[in-house]
C-alpha cells in the first residue's frame, strides 16, 4: 500500500483522530500542572476528563474500524522533517487496534480508582505523558517517530517509579532504565541503518515503515543484523530471558498504578514491536532466527514460572507471572501462522486486563494490610468474600480457565504454534500446569485457612473499588465467552503479514479462518 493510498483511507470525516489521541493526553498534562496549581482541586477533575476523552475516542475508533480491510487506517501522514525523510505518520491496523483500546481504557480506570499517597499533580502529569508515549508507539508508522515516543515512554515511568514507589523504588527505577536504555541504543543504530541502507532502492532517505517494508531491499545479511539490533530492544522491553531482571523489581517496588500501567500496556511495546517492525520489515530474518526466539520463549515460560512459584511476596510473584505469560506470546509470534499470531496479539490484550486486575488486588491487600508477604496473610476468603470472589476470577484468568479471556489467546497460540514448533509447545506447555500450580497455591496461603488476629480486620471491598475491578471482570468473561469481534478484527491484517513473510521467504504456512465467515 503507498503513501497515497493510506492517505487515502483516513476517516472520512477528515478528523485526525489518531493524533488527538496522542495530543489529547499532553493537553491534559499541561493542564494539570498549570490549572492544578491554581486550584488544587482541579488536578484530579482535569486528569479524568483527559483520560476518559482518550478512551472515548479510542472507543470510536475501536467502532468505526473497516473488518473487511486489513491495511492501515485513520491515517495521518505530513512531512515533517523532508531533509531526513522523517514525517508525521499514524495509522493501525487490527495488530495494533486494541491495544490502542486497552491504553484508552486503562489509564482512565488507573487514574479515578488509584491514589497516590503524596504529590497528586506531579503523579498525575506523569501519567498522563506516559499514555500520550504508549499511544504515540502504537499508532506510529514512522521509525523515527516510533523511536521518539519509544523513549519518552521511559521518562515517566522511571519517576512513578522512584518517586512513588516503595522502599527499593530508587534501585528499582534506575535499573529499568538502564536496562531499557541499553536497548534503545541498539533500536537506534537499527532505525538510521535501515533507512541508509535502504536509500538507494528506495529513491531517497526515509523512515516510513509502509515503504521500508514494501520495498524489500536488504541483503540477506544486512536483514539478520538489522533484525538482531531491533530484537535486542524489543526483547529487553518484553522481557525476554535473559534480558528480564529489571521487571521483578520494577513491578514489586513500583506504585499500583505504575505496576498495572507496566503490565497492562508498557511491556506489550516489545512483543507488539517484535511483530510490527522485526517481522514485517525483516520477514526473511524472522523465519531464520526463529529456533533461537523459540528458545528463549520457552525458558522464559519454564523458569518464569518455577520462579513464581518460589516468591514470599505476592506482588513478586504476580511479576515473574508476567514473565511466563510474555513468553507465550513471542512463542506465538514467531510461530508466524494464522491461528498464532492471532492469538498472540490477543494474548497481549488479555495480559494487560488479567495481570492489570491482579496487580489492583495486590496492591489493594497492601494498603489494608501493609504486607505483601504471603506468609502474613491468611484467610481472607472468611473476612472479605466478595474481594476473595474477584481475586479468584481474575487469577482463573490469568490461569487461562475455559470462558475466560485468558484461555482464547493461548489456546491459538499453543495450537496454531504446533506445526511450526512443535517440540518448543510441548515443552512450553507446561507452564500452563506450573502457571495453575504457582497461582491457586498463593490463593489457598492467602485467603483459606482461618485468619488470625491481623487478618481478622481486613476491609471488604468498597464501593469504588468494587465498580473498578467489575470493569476488568466485564472484559474478562465476554473476551472468553465470546472472542469473534476481537478475532474478526485481528485476523485480517495477521492474514495480511503472513502474506506478507510468505511472498518474501520460503516460509510457507496455510491460513486458516478463526472468526467465521
Amino acid at each position: 500500500m503507498t503513501p497515497a493510498s493510506l492517505a487515502a483511507s483516513s476517516s472520512a470525516l477528515g478528523f485526525p483522530i489518531l493524533t488527538a489521541l496522542v495530543v489529547m493526553p499532553l493537553v491534559g498534562a499541561l493542564g494539570v500542572l498549570w490549572f492544578g496549581r491554581l486550584r488544587n482541586e482541579w488536578t484530579k477533575l482535569i486528569a479524568l476528563v483527559a483520560s476518559i476523552t482518550t478512551g472515548a475516542l479510542s472507543l470510536w475508533v475501536l467502532q468505526a474500524f473497516d473488518t473487511s480491510d486489513a491495511g492501515f487506517q485513520f491515517v495521518s501522514l505530513h512531512e515533517w522533517i523532508p531533509a531526513w525523510g522523517i514525517s508525521w505518520h499514524l495509522g493501525i491496523d487490527g495488530i495494533s487496534l486494541f491495544l490502542v483500546v486497552l491504553t484508552g481504557v486503562l489509564f482512565p480506570l488507573v487514574i479515578a480508582g488509584v491514589d497516590p499517597h503524596h504529590d497528586e499533580r506531579p503523579y498525575l502529569a506523569w501519567l498522563l505523558v506516559l499514555e500520550a508515549g504508549v499511544m504515540g508507539s502504537f499508532v506510529s508508522l514512522d521509525l523515527f517517530l516510533f523511536f521518539v515516543f519509544f523513549e519518552i515512554v521511559l521518562v515517566p515511568m522511571y519517576f512513578l517509579i522512584g518517586g512513588w514507589g516503595y522502599d527499593q523504588r530508587v534501585y528499582a527505577a534506575t535499573k529499568f532504565f538502564l536496562f531499557t536504555m541499553a536497548g534503545s541504543a541498539f533500536l537506534l543504530v537499527g532505525i538510521v541503518a535501515t533507512a541508509m541502507l535502504s536509500r538507494d532502492a528506495v529513491g531517497e532517505i526515509t523512515f516510513d515503515v509502509v515503504r521500508l517494508a514494501e520495498q524489500g531491499s536488504l541483503s540477506v545479511d544486512a536483514g539478520r543484523w538489522l533484525f538482531v539490533a531491533f530484537a535486542i530492544a524489543f526483547a529487553v522491553k518484553v522481557p525476554l530471558f535473559p534480558v528480564h531482571t529489571w521487571l521483578p523489581d520494577a513491578h514489586t517496588q513500583a506504585p499500583t498504578a505504575g505496576s498495572v500501567i507496566l503490565a497492562g500496556v508498557l511491556l506489550k511495546m516489545g512483543t507488539y514491536g517484535l511483530l510490527r517492525f522485526g517481522v514485517y520489515l525483516f520477514p526473511e530474518a524472522s523465519v531464520w532466527a526463529r529456533p533461537m526466539l523459540y528458545t528463549l520463549a520457552v525458558i522464559g515460560i519454564i523458569y518464569g514460572a518455577i520462579a513464581a512459584t518460589m516468591q514470599k511476596d505476592l506482588k513478586r510473584l504476580v511479576a515473574y507471572s508476567s514473565v511466563a505469560h510474555l513468553g507465550f506470546i513471542v512463542l506465538g509470534t514467531f510461530a508466524l501462522t494464522d491461528q498464532s499470531v492471532s492469538g498472540g496479539v490477543m494474548q497481549m490484550v488479555n495480559h494487560g486486563v488479567s495481570t492489570g486486575a491482579l496487580f489492583l488486588l495486590v496492591g489493594m491487600i497492601y494498603e489494608r494490610r501493609h504486607t505483601r508477604q504471603i506468609a502474613e496473610l491468611r484467610g481472607l476468603q472468611q473476612v472479605a468474600p466478595v474481594f476473595a470472589g474477584f481475586f479468584m476470577i481474575v487469577m482463573l484468568s490469568s490461569i487461562g480457565l475455559p470462558g475466560l479471556n485468558g484461555f482464547v489467546g493461548e489456546f491459538l497460540i499453543l495450537i496454531g504454534s504446533f506445526d511450526t514448533a512443535r517440540w518448543w509447545v510441548i515443552i512450553g506447555t507446561v507452564g500452563v500446569v506450573l502457571a495453575a500450580l504457582y497461582l491457586l497455591w498463593a490463593y489457598q496461603r492467602v485467603f483459606h485457612g482461618e485468619p488470625d488476629e491481623a487478618n481478622r480486620g481486613f476491609a471488604e471491598l468498597r464501593l469504588r473499588e468494587g465498580l473498578l475491578l467489575s470493569a476488568f471482570v466485564a472484559i474478562i468473561i465476554f473476551t472468553g465467552v465470546y472472542p469473534k469481534p476481537m478475532l474478526s478484527r485481528i485476523e485480517p491484517s495477521v492474514k495480511a503479514l503472513i502474506e506478507h513473510v510468505e511472498a518474501r521467504t520460503d516460509y510457507r504456512q496455510p491460513v486458516q479462518g478463526l472468526a467465521g465467515e
